[in-house]
């Protein structure tokens, strides 16, 4: 059984200018998805409303078959879904460890330095950090999260190359290892050819691209 369901998920702009016309798609438990397109095409308005952020224009989401409206998406975003953001959204006078137990009551510590901080940079004001490793402390807290679902905006736009695959390999370690579902948007297409699962949008429509084992993504029958 799917964790997310999308049905026939519509949204507009205040303008009327419509920007997703009726997607229908499923998300699994386990698996990471990259969700490409160009620029301007709703690929971080989705994310938003998978995350209970937004609500569509019209159709519904659902989480493990209940209507996040109803079941109410202050309750999603804080039960089922935990996010980084492009701009980090970091609590800025806090320490990165402050910043990651904030959505955990697991040690902070240890997820941090396994994404390459250290102990004394875990305890600086975050402020006091490069935007790297801003962007480290922002997925350690996702990651740190108990939530089943994680939904991330370009997460490795402003890290180096050495830096962004580490991060990469650790977001598919928490669909495959973690059983998470991992939701990812970017441009990268390097990011993409390691996703189980490709969902590509254009003109408000969107195309599903599996990924056998062992090989790039396909075409989906579905």
């Amino acid at each position: 059984m799917s964790i997310i369901r999308i049905e026939k998920l519509q949204y507009a702009y205040q303008t009327g200018k419509p920007v997703l016309k009726g997607i229908t798609t499923e998300l699994d438990a386990g698996k990471m998805y990259a969700i490409l397109g160009p620029s301007g095409c709703g690929k971080t308005t989705l994310l938003s409303l998978l995350g209970g952020l937004d609500s569509p224009t019209d159709g519904k989401i659902f989480f493990m078959e209940q209507d996040i409206e109803q079941s109410g998406l202050l309750n999603h975003r804080k039960e089922n879904v935990s996010f980084i953001f492009q701009s980090y959204n970091l609590i800025d006078y806090l320490t990165p460890a402050e910043n990651v137990a904030l959505t955990s009551s697991l040690p902070a510590l240890p997820v941090l330095e396994k994404l390459g901080l250290t102990k004394e940079e875990s305890k600086r004001n975050v402020l006091k950090l490069s935007g790297g490793q801003q962007q480290r402390v922002a997925i350690a807290r996702a990651l740190a999260s108990e939530a089943p679902v994680i939904l991330a905006d370009e997460p490795t736009g402003n890290l180096d190359e050495d830096t962004a695959a580490e991060i990469v390999e650790i977001l598919k370690q928490s669909a495959h290892q973690m059983n998470k579902c991992v939701v990812v948007v970017t441009h990268s297409n390097e990011l993409a050819k390691q996703a189980d699962v490709v969902l590509k949008l254009r003109k408000g429509s969107i195309q599903r691209f599996e990924r056998p084992q062992g090989s790039a993504p396909v075409p989906s029958d579905s």
